[in-house]
């Protein structure tokens, strides 16, 4: 069975390669490489001793997509490629509707054309908003607080509305929680361009001396200790819940939604206390004053998919520590010289 991952070589996609090729699917990745590098599928190979079809395209290429899906034979797409940071999304609106958005459009469009109606959608928590209970299930209102979560929240009833029109179509909308660690070689990992947008990778970048201080942004929250509090989840975990999402939709037609989280919430500080554990290194932090778009607090139900996909969270936050540490003592640089 072969596979389309789109944004293919970023940080999800490329360990959801990774397990991809080593259950036996064959991939093809496309990934226009602006906020991430081909060398982590280089890794992903060199690792599993399988081969990647890789194309250099922009989603939004109408053109191209259609040249892959003529040459390919695509059962089935895994779509990642999209803009990620809050923050940013803040800043600058316009870019994340139309990248988020028209290029998900054009996917659709082509897959449509090629009669390609299997679809796993990388969604997120933050389609919840700023939920007034947790944890999270999946029945719970949806709502945003920032223009990235407004884009998955339109994409989803994108997605829902195509089902709609086209009953053949089969439609996996995975609400993914917080992200973090690696693969446990350390060769492929969270490489951010700049300045670290997501915590992880900033306090590891601040483990090795690259940045000095991690700023917490806010410690007036109403969570134990005043910092907000996330469900990291180990980005092997997410990627095996690509896997049996993949597997779920095969034989099935309708939108299946998933959270998928370890259902436990650890705060910013809690965090940064199991770094220094895990790894015997201290982590400078300041608070500073909270940031645009947060929410206090925001964690799973797993229950849904544990029973439904077969998938639960199997790595703990220590795991994700020393996994997150192991990657960035290996690649100082990220996958730069």
């Amino acid at each position: 069975m072969k596979i389309l991952v789109t944004g293919g070589a970023g940080y999800i996609g490329s360990h959801t390669v990774l397990l991809l090729l080593e259950n036996g699917y064959e991939v093809v990745v496309v990934d226009n490489l602006s906020n991430s590098s081909y060398e982590s599928l280089k890794r992903v190979m060199e690792i599993t001793g399988k081969t990647v079809d890789f194309y250099e395209c922009d989603i939004n290429d109408y053109d191209k997509l259609d040249e892959i899906f003529s040459i390919h034979d695509i059962n089935s797409v895994i779509h990642f490629a999209g803009l990620k940071a809050v923050g940013e999304s803040v800043s600058i609106p316009l870019k994340y509707y139309e990248n988020n958005l028209t290029g998900t459009f054009t996917l659709l469009e082509v897959m449509i054309k090629h009669n390609v109606k299997k679809i796993v959608f990388s969604s997120s928590a933050t389609v919840y908003g700023d939920p007034h209970k947790v944890p999270i299930t999946e029945d719970m209102p949806n709502s945003a607080t920032n223009p990235y979560g407004r884009t998955k929240l339109f994409l989803e009833q994108i997605l829902s509305d195509v089902y709609v029109s086209d009953k053949e179509f089969s439609v996996s909308l995975l609400r993914y929680f917080n992200p973090i660690g690696a693969h446990e070689s350390g060769r492929i990992g969270e490489n951010p361009k700049g300045i670290p947008n997501n915590l992880m990778p900033y306090i590891t970048q601040v483990a090795s001396g690259k940045l000095q201080q991690l700023s917490v942004f806010g410690n007036d929250y109403n969570t134990h200790d005043g910092t907000g509090v996330r469900d990291y989840i180990h980005v092997m975990d997410l990627s095996m819940g690509h896997l049996k999402a993949i597997e779920y939709i095969q034989d099935k037609t309708g939108v299946f939604v998933h959270n998928l989280g370890t259902g436990t919430g650890y705060s910013v500080l809690d965090l940064v206390k199991a770094f220094e554990e895990a790894n015997g290194i201290k982590v400078p932090y300041q608070i500073v004053a909270r940031r645009p778009g947060d929410i206090a607090a925001c964690y799973a139900d797993p229950g849904k998919a544990k029973a439904e996909l077969g998938w639960q969270a199997e790595k703990n936050i220590v795991d994700m520590c020393r996994d997150a540490w192991n990657w960035q003592k290996q690649n100082p640089n990220g996958y730069e010289a």
